[in-house]
Order: structure tokens, then C-alpha cells, then sequence
């Protein structure tokens, strides 16, 4: 009974240091490429959606006909669209790089 405590205890721990190890690995070889990447998807996805809904905020782009087929996809992107681009910026966000 106490052998099956101890292996399953054991078996935990090895479990953790496992993860451990893993998200240590990651941090080390794919964390800043994956962060990359998803500004880069990001920037993309609001300067598509400046293009297709530009009217909203005065910069008519595409016609409405075009825009109006695309609403039910952006629809749930929206707001966090149109609170990203109208905040207050300064320069330290143009220069999104560790210093070092």
C-alpha cells in the first residue's frame, strides 16, 4: 500500500519536472518567435480591417458593398479593433524591443 503512495508520488513528480523542463526548453528556443509572430499577425489583422471598415472612423477605402460581405466576419473583432487603434500611444510603443 505504501509502495503505490510512493510510485504514484514519484510518478507526479517526474510528471512536473517534465513540464518543467518543457516549458523551460520552449522559453528558451520558441517563445520570442511565437510573440513575433502574433504582432505580426496582429498588425496585419487590424491594417485588413482599417482597409474593409476605414469609414468608421472618417478614411472611406473600399466601397460599402465589399465592406457590408465582410461585417459578419469582423463583427466580433470590432471593438478590440477600434479601442487598439484610437488609444494614446507614445513614443516608447513605437520601440517594442528589449534593450540589452
Amino acid at each position: 500500500m505504501k509502495e503505490r503512495g510512493f510510485v504514484q508520488r514519484a510518478a507526479r513528480r517526474l510528471k512536473e519536472l517534465g513540464r518543467a523542463a518543457r516549458d523551460i526548453l520552449y522559453g528558451m528556443t520558441a517563445y520570442e518567435w511565437v510573440r513575433e509572430f502574433e504582432k505580426a499577425r496582429g498588425e496585419a489583422e487590424r491594417i485588413f480591417i482599417l482597409i474593409v471598415f476605414g469609414d468608421l472612423l472618417g478614411v472611406p477605402i473600399l466601397p460599402p458593398y465589399y465592406a457590408l460581405r465582410l461585417l459578419p466576419y469582423a463583427v466580433p473583432r470590432m471593438e478590440g479593433w477600434r479601442r487598439c487603434l484610437l488609444r494614446e500611444r507614445d513614443l516608447t510603443d513605437l520601440f517594442d524591443q528589449e534593450i540589452g
